[in-house]
């Protein structure tokens, strides 16, 4: 997305990519990344120095790849650096304390991302800084109606080194849950080491008939089921923004984030959803039950997370911000 504002823009004359690694923005196959990092570290540095000294302006767009700052040899370009979440919360090695004390300004993607930031690193807390609010895709037009069996997703990777989404507290809150909605399904979408752990913690609160594991999907299977769940359910403790709430919203679907991380800022609940402490299983099982009944409640929640999406978060809302940022006007 990042990539595709610049290019669009008309105010680019020329833009180089210099990135590394294999793994791109994509959680589930056939997903489209924003833009796939094919590059290995040498052929990054190559494609580097064979700009040097030319950029006006330099977008750093994860905080690790500041390393490829000195190669560009930009004493009089405008540095930029975007932190994403989670790897910008805690102090940065050496090296990269010592090139961030170059750049001109930080983007985030969340008021929250940007406090946490300076929490852990108050040395920048007086620096220029701009929160860019991601976006995707365009308006879905016309919305399926909610399915008859109340069903929440939860869209994220199950990994052990990341386990703040919410899997687990969704899964010790689903008795409460089936007290109160015995046929309600929590539908589990992503891949990782931790889903057979999941599993078994939920054979073993008797709730594995009601908790169906899909792993990796398509893109199209993905889509299918947001659009077929009564909403999103991802109570995590460590999001920097979180896309898959927008992917819901843009379906009309309601969505439950916590009250510990940027998802408040995506969903602004009560207006598309709740938010509640993740902690808190009885809490959390009332949340899920009134998102997954049907009624005035529902319908009001589904005709405002569509509302917000389409008013504020669609990829041309973000392409708008992040070209204002960098191009236009002064951060602050």
């Amino acid at each position: 997305m990042a990539l595709q504002a610049l290019r669009s823009s008309g105010r680019v004359q020329e833009l180089r990519r210099m990135c590394y690694g294999t793994r791109c923005m994509r959680e589930t196959p056939g997903e489209a990344g924003e833009d796939p990092c094919s590059y290995s570290k040498p052929a990054a540095a190559l494609r580097a120095l064979r700009v040097r000294g030319r950029a006006e302006r330099v977008l750093f767009w994860h905080m690790d790849l500041l390393r490829l700052l000195p190669l560009l040899g930009c004493r009089r370009a405008k540095v930029y650096v975007a932190l994403h979440g989670i790897e910008c919360w805690r102090p940065p090695d050496s090296a990269i304390e010592r090139l961030l004390s170059r750049v001109d300004v930080f983007l985030t993607f969340s008021d929250f991302t940007w406090t946490r930031f300076i929490e852990m690193n108050p040395r920048w807390k007086h620096s220029r800084h701009r929160t860019v609010a991601l976006g995707l895709g365009s308006p879905a037009g016309t919305v399926l109606p909610q399915a008859a069996r109340p069903a929440a997703i939860i869209v994220g990777r199950m990994y052990r080194s990341e386990n703040y989404k919410g899997h687990r507290e969704l899964i010790e809150a689903w008795p409460a849950v089936l007290r109160r909605l015995s046929d309600a399904e929590l539908w589990v979408v992503g891949g990782g080491d931790s889903a057979n752990d999941f599993k078994q913690l939920a054979a073993g609160l008797g709730v594995a008939r009601r908790i169906r594991f899909f792993g990796a999907v398509l893109a199209s299977e993905k889509e299918r089921l947001l659009q077929s769940a009564r909403c999103l359910v991802m109570p995590s403790r460590a999001e920097g923004f979180g896309l898959t709430y927008l992917e819901e919203m843009r379906f009309g679907r309601p969505c439950l984030t916590s009250t510990q991380d940027a998802g408040r800022e995506v969903v602004n609940p009560p207006e598309a959803g709740l938010a509640v402490d993740p902690s808190n299983t009885e809490a959390l099982a009332d949340a899920l039950v009134r998102l997954m009944t049907p009624g005035p409640e529902w319908e009001e929640w589904s005709r405002r997370a569509k509302h917000r999406y389409e008013a504020g978060f669609t990829e041309a809302h973000f392409q708008e911000r992040l070209l204002n940022a960098v191009l236009d006007q002064e951060a602050v």
